[in-house]
């Protein structure tokens, strides 16, 4: 139940996934709060990285003392990929991960992210140019392909490899499919036989079935879980409970549940500001009320308050059980 980069070690193999505006730091702290083998960072853009863009830095913002976080850089130039490497390895990085598999146009189109799958030597440029930055172990992140036609992800991971990447994780989609369908886990068997690195199977993962399923069909050696978090920071340990028998994650729930989601609203007021983390806030409280089943006037009003204090106390009501409140 262990994944060995180097001198890393992360167990369990269950692994917290980048997601762009939502794996910030006050999200991470709070997934590892329950516990994970590893938490990455929402992408950052590498040129903007170096040249302090207002936004970046945060987005990167580590916790010093938490040793399972990496960050995730994109880019497509190296010279601007070493130096956010060496940047963010200062800052207290203990993995770096490089992405080659986000799907966005806006990404795509200044050929970084999954793009690179287009020209893999050229990518390669830009994993060995992190490698020899840095002295943390380098990971990379990417898809089965461009699309149907381009399934290269087993010839980049063996290529990442040899140069010196110590982990590939593979989202079981094309870029062309985005997130439509459903993720392919075998398909990424066809990786994990390539390479002697660890491999972690990514996509559509949302329970333990899921989770268990993805490592059969894959062969892989963990699994990264994303969009199936939201408004359930607890997720990955309950897979790593069920799947490797860490401890079990205390559910919060009743009174418990609202004071973790208060604190974790305002933790994301207190890192980004009052002003922008109330804007920041609304997708995480969206998707804590979808798990407690909110009312739709209630929920509208906790998502559409521009006050602080009131959200807060809207919060109490907002998850509390439908009975309770009518009681």
């Amino acid at each position: 139940m262990t994944l060995r980069l180097a001198n890393k070690e992360l167990t369990p193999p269950v692994v917290l996934a980048p997601m762009a505006g939502i794996t910030d730091r006050p999200f991470r702290d709070l997934v590892s709060s329950f516990g994970a083998g590893l938490v990455v960072s929402e992408m950052v853009a590498s040129q903007e990285m170096v040249q302090a863009k207002p936004g970046v830095r945060e987005r990167a913002e580590l916790s010093a003392d938490v040793e399972n976080t990496a960050v995730q850089l994109a880019g497509r130039e190296a010279t601007w990929m070493a130096e956010a490497a060496r940047q963010v390895a200062d800052q207290g990085a203990r993995i770096i991960d490089i992405n080659m598999g986000c799907p966005a146009k806006k990404v795509t189109n200044g050929y970084s992210g999954s793009a690179l799958l287009k020209t893999p030597d050229h990518a390669l440029t830009l994993i060995e140019a992190v490698v020899e930055a840095v002295d943390v172990p380098v990971t990379l992140k990417t898809r089965l392909g461009w699309d149907d036609k381009l399934l290269n992800a087993a010839d980049v991971a063996r290529r990442a490899q040899d140069a010196g990447v110590q982990m590939v994780t593979i989202h079981g989609r094309t870029r062309c499919q985005f997130y439509k369908g459903h993720a392919d886990w075998a398909a990424i068997r066809s990786v994990t036989e390539a390479v002697d690195v660890p491999v972690v199977a990514n996509g559509d993962i949302t329970s333990t079935e899921a989770a268990q399923r993805a490592l059969e069909l894959s062969g892989a050696a963990g699994v990264m879980i994303g969009r199936g978090a939201q408004g359930k920071p607890w997720l990955l340990a309950q897979v790593s409970h069920d799947l490797y028998g860490t401890p079990a994650p205390v559910i919060p729930q009743g009174a418990d549940l609202i004071d973790m989601v208060q604190r974790h609203y305002h933790a994301m007021l207190s890192f980004y500001g009052a002003e922008l983390g109330l804007r920041v806030a609304r997708k995480h409280l969206g998707w804590y009320m979808d798990e407690a089943g909110t009312a739709a006037p209630l929920r509208r009003a906790v998502l559409t308050s521009r006050d602080t204090d009131e959200v807060t106390r809207l919060l109490t009501d907002a998850l509390t059980p439908t009975q309770e409140v009518a009681a």
